[in-house]
């Protein structure tokens, strides 16, 4: 069995855009590990909270954070999902 994908999301507060593809991709397919982080995190936005519940999604464990806590990790994938966090 292969290593996994390891895919970052960027955005810049780190409170929808981001949170939804981790989760999304998370609980998706195995054989990625998503993460997501922000250039300047906030707190995530109780909207795509109510939208990752409403499809289902297990959002246990999301919190906004940082890309400097992933400084020193190694990525397949980095996405951003804005131009100001590109």
């Amino acid at each position: 069995m292969s290593a996994p994908i390891k895919v970052l999301f960027v955005c810049v507060a780190n409170s929808a855009r981001s949170q939804l593809a981790e989760a999304l991709l998370r609980n998706s397919d195995a054989r990625f590990q998503a993460f997501s982080a922000g250039t300047e995190p906030t707190e995530i936005d109780s909207r795509a909270l109510a939208a990752l519940e409403h499809v289902g999604v297990d959002a246990e464990g999301l919190r906004s954070k940082s890309i400097e806590e992933f400084r020193d990790e190694y990525f397949d994938y980095v996405i951003t999902l804005c131009d100001k966090s590109a």
